[in-house]
């Protein structure tokens, strides 16, 4: 079942990147085999026919049982997930709690609660599904999971080394590339190309190896675990790596330091915000590396609209802004 996948040739890249975070670093030689990946993420259209085609039910939609967790009230067990909220005007950008609150009934099909709908949007990607749920997906697709090596050599598009999945320049002629915030995060968005959230898979040019939606849109899940930095990769590698392009920008201070904020613009794990262990089936002591950033990355806060980098998180983390999509060997 390889619908709509491109073929991405073994070879070597540098991976990594020294010039933004420091969990991107050192940068490094590393060699993939071949590969396919999906053209786009899942999308809607395409997790529906996994749940009518198996009865699946995702994590988000699943309460916990009262008599595995007695302490919880029934409001604690009822099922929901994480749910981004523009703030009325400026606010802490050290304090991720301003935008995302725990909202019960959040889930795949209403991705902002109950009240929410993903009608007329079978084409954006899905979300609000966590590492158990993509990789469930993946299992009956007759794919797996891409590692965090996969994923980067294909966001790249055979551009070694460059900063952004097109070249060095974020938005070069002043064409906007991917899917990210456009304005004052997290109050002011004008959207991009007029959508705000989510757009539909595609809506940006694709890049070298005709891959669309590879940076911004939605974060997206890979099967590597997330280390502190490449530091035990690059000591295993057999390659040196050349020296490469190391930009350093003023405005890709990590403003989400230490504040238990995984990718820059949510929260690591579910327990953050609940306190309480709100998905019992993933393991929520496993952090998987998540990749490309997605529609709430911008400028002043979060930089990671790049191939290199990279967020953990946690296998029950599921949000309105974290998809995934698949990959097969060869």
């Amino acid at each position: 079942m390889h619908d709509d996948m491109v073929r991405i040739p073994a070879g070597e890249f540098r991976m990594g990147s020294e010039g933004y975070y420091p969990e991107e670093g050192p940068v490094f030689m590393t060699r993939v085999d071949e590969f396919l990946i999906d053209r786009h993420p899942v999308t809607n259209g395409e997790f529906r026919a996994f749940v009518e085609a198996t009865g699946f039910a995702t994590v988000a939609e699943r309460g916990l049982d009262a008599e595995e967790f007695p302490q919880l009230s029934e409001a604690d067990r009822a099922p929901g997930s994480l749910v981004f909220h523009e703030t009325d005007g400026p606010v802490d950008l050290r304090n991720w709690r301003a935008w995302w609150g725990w909202v019960p009934g959040a889930d795949w099909q209403h991705p902002f609660g109950p009240d929410s709908s993903i009608e007329g949007k079978d084409d954006h990607p899905v979300v609000q599904v966590c590492y158990t749920d993509a990789a469930a997906y993946a299992a009956w697709a007759g794919k797996r999971l891409p590692t965090e090596q996969e994923w980067e050599r294909a966001a790249r598009g055979e551009l070694d080394g460059a900063d952004f999945a097109w070249g060095y320049d974020m938005m070069p002629a002043g064409e906007l590339r991917a899917n990210t915030w456009q304005g004052r995060f997290p109050y002011e968005n004008t959207g991009a190309r007029g959508w705000k959230g989510t757009s539909p898979v595609g809506l940006f040019a694709p890049n070298g190896y005709d891959l669309v939606d590879m940076i911004g849109n939605v974060w997206e899940w890979t099967s590597s675990r997330f280390t502190a930095s490449h530091r035990e990769a690059a000591l295993e590698a057999s390659i040196p790596a050349p020296l490469g392009r190391s930009l350093l920008s003023t405005a890709a201070a990590d403003t989400s330091a230490g504040n238990g904020c995984g990718c820059g613009c949510g929260p690591e794990s579910t327990r953050q915000i609940t306190g309480s262990p709100t998905s019992a089936l993933p393991d929520s002591s496993i952090s998987h590396v998540t990749k490309g950033g997605s529609h709430l990355c911008a400028p002043e806060y979060c930089q990671r609209y790049r191939p290199a980098a990279r967020s953990p998180q946690t296998e029950d983390s599921a949000t309105t802004h974290l998809g995934f999509r698949c990959a097969r060997s060869r």
